[in-house]
């Protein structure tokens, strides 16, 4: 099993006494959850409270249900979720279409409440239920030529409307290099608020990479594939001068039609000051060393 990510805040540090019993009360029962809280010490999100869940599932990005926050709440309950699978390949020990059960059976889930930044500068906070990708990756075998990872979402023409239209070229694909697929905050996420994960959030099994765009955090995945070579991504594929590769949380990076330098809080309400962005989106104290020395301009 991979280093475990350890942690110096409880959830007494994130939200009041009383939304965190009524959590635990939610929670009671779930076999197996251990509790964690906010990643990291300064600028990590200290102190802020999560999201409703009304506000984390109504409003998305899920292309494949349409193109408007409102579409994947009112159109992605159409898909099919189980049985559910994911096939890992390329070059690991042990390829194989993995049973979602068999996957959940081996692995240690966890809460990990963490900043969202979308690359469209709005941003929440979310208490997600999953499990560090390290551990799959190292329960499928990662061969020593492996160094990167290559993702890929679920694709059903008849149950997403979304991909009736060339918004993207389907099935929509991600990718991480193997050392940030490997660190301990990256998390398949498999719900929220000890509830499984909604069908317009990525179920049942999404990629959480809490330090970069939430474009990278890939839903729905079907396929993870250990590659030597760096794969394509999706938004990259469609516009490279906008859509990096790392696509790292970056205040001083602009994106070439907005600011990066602040962001909206969803639910904070329509005349709340935008806040300051922070650096890997203030998780810089725990993967600022994955880009030393890149140039992070060109290596947007």
């Amino acid at each position: 099993m991979a280093h475990r990510w350890k942690n110096d805040l409880s959830e007494r540090d994130v939200t009041p006494e009383g939304a965190w019993l009524t959590r635990r009360g939610l929670m009671a029962g779930a076999g197996g959850l251990a509790l964690a809280g906010l990643a990291g010490r300064a600028g990590a999100a200290e102190g802020l409270e999560p999201n409703t869940w009304e506000e984390i599932t109504t409003y998305n990005n899920f292309y494949e249900f349409g193109t408007d926050k409102a579409d994947p709440a009112q159109h992605a309950g159409a898909m099919t979720v189980s049985p559910w699978s994911v096939r890992i390949d390329g070059l690991v020990d042990r390829p194989a279409d993995y049973a979602l059960e068999d996957i959940l059976s081996r692995m240690t889930i966890e809460e990990r409440i963490y900043r969202f930044r979308c690359v469209e500068a709005w941003s929440r906070v979310v208490p997600w239920n999953g499990f560090e990708l390290a551990d799959l990756l190292q329960m499928a075998g990662v061969q020593n030529d492996a160094r990167y990872v290559a993702f890929e979402t679920h694709l059903n023409r008849d149950e997403m409307p979304g991909v009736r239209f060339p918004v993207l070229d389907w099935p929509y694909v991600e990718g991480l290099r193997l050392d940030e697929a490997m660190h301990p905050l990256t998390i398949m996420a498999t719900g929220l608020y000890g509830r499984d994960l909604p069908n317009q959030n990525g179920a049942p099994l999404r990629l959480v990479v809490p330090w970069k765009y939430g474009f990278k955090s890939i839903k729905s995945v079907v396929r993870i594939t250990l590659t030597a070579e760096e794969p394509p991504t999706s938004w990259n594929k469609a516009n490279p001068r906008e859509y990096g590769f790392y696509s790292n949380v970056n205040p001083e990076v602009d994106h070439p039609r907005w600011s990066q330098a602040t962001e909206r809080r969803i639910g904070a309400g329509i005349f709340a000051r935008r806040e300051p962005t922070l650096m890997f989106n203030g998780y810089a104290d725990e993967v600022g060393d994955l880009y030393a020395g890149m140039d992070l301009t060109r290596f947007f």
